[in-house]
């Protein structure tokens, strides 16, 4: 039988004799000195023992008091451990961990993340940026969002969503005396590139785009490498230059204005976006959810608007 503990009193003590002093353990808890002091004293008048010798500067226990002291540590730290775990579980039963490029998070998933909140208060999302250059291992996220040929052998593949190719420049770029009106224009300009991609043929390059639409590209062409797709995309924002537009990535900045089309050729990625998750991954409850929300996300995103020479 487990006899009617103080435990108010039985923390409090611990905390004194760990810190030896009453200040320090009083800081810890919370509560006051004088709140401290009654706590161990009545425990001592509880057990009919001095539990503690007092001192000026530190108060030291007695044998009993640190045969107490470190079972009521051991005790506590058992219990935490336990309750700790406990929360560990249901958090995790109530969080999607999600893998993807930082780049994707960024520019596509973050800003459509606040609907699945909405729609979902019960559920959280957590996202793990990964580089993409290692395959998908399921240790860490229930899901991962992957950019590339859909080569993932041993787990379950789906094609989230395709990809269409078109250059992209701020709005400013096709002002002035020096505007942007032709692909041979491009050689006044520096052309944007991520030098992250690595699919050898398949690389959605400036190349790729020229050769696809039937365009020639002007020579010795001034090009500025950046490590990461939204960077490249950022850079175009600031007007340092001309990105070859992947349409994820760049779909929210074309319909608010920051970025603009110059020319109207386009053409389709040889890369797609995949959802990899394990074959044991139970498709009900929160990953069901999860899958639904984002492939609605994608049938909802905007096509792509018309270039700016059509505009004008």
């Amino acid at each position: 039988m487990i006899i009617n503990l103080p435990y108010s009193a039985l923390r409090a003590f611990e905390a004194v004799v760990r810190h030896t002093s009453f200040s320090t353990a009083a800081a810890e808890l919370g509560v006051s000195q004088s709140a401290v002091s009654q706590h161990v004293k009545a425990l001592e008048e509880w057990l009919g023992q001095d539990l503690l010798m007092r001192g000026a500067r530190q108060s030291m226990p007695t044998r009993e008091g640190e045969q107490l002291a470190q079972a009521i540590s051991e005790g506590l730290g058992r219990i935490s451990n336990v309750c700790e775990a406990i929360r560990d579980r249901h958090r995790d039963a109530q969080t999607v961990t999600i893998s993807c490029l930082p780049g994707f998070a960024f520019t596509w998933l973050f800003p459509r993340l606040l609907r699945f909140d909405l729609a979902h208060p019960h559920l959280s999302i957590s996202i793990a940026t990964d580089t993409g250059q290692r395959p998908f291992s399921g240790l860490n996220a229930d899901i991962g969002i992957r950019y590339g040929l859909g080569n993932n052998p041993g787990y379950h593949v789906e094609r989230l969503m395709e990809e269409r190719l078109f250059p992209v420049c701020a709005p400013s770029m096709l002002e002035g005396e020096n505007a942007l009106r032709s692909v041979v224009d491009l050689a006044n300009f520096t052309l944007l590139q991520d030098e992250n991609l690595d699919f050898g043929m398949s690389n959605p390059t400036w190349d790729f785009w020229a050769r696809e639409v039937g365009a020639t590209l002007p020579s010795n062409l001034r090009t500025r490498r950046l490590g990461q797709s939204n960077m490249v995309v950022q850079a175009a924002i600031e007007g340092l230059g001309v990105a070859l537009g992947r349409e994820p990535l760049v779909i929210d900045a074309l319909c608010d204005g920051r970025l603009v089309r110059p020319f109207p050729e386009v053409t389709k990625s040889p890369l797609s976006y995949w959802l990899v998750r394990r074959r044991e991954t139970d498709d009900g409850g929160k990953v069901a959810e999860f899958l639904s929300w984002i492939h609605s996300e994608v049938q909802a995103q905007p096509d792509i608007p018309d270039p700016a020479c059509v505009l004008n």
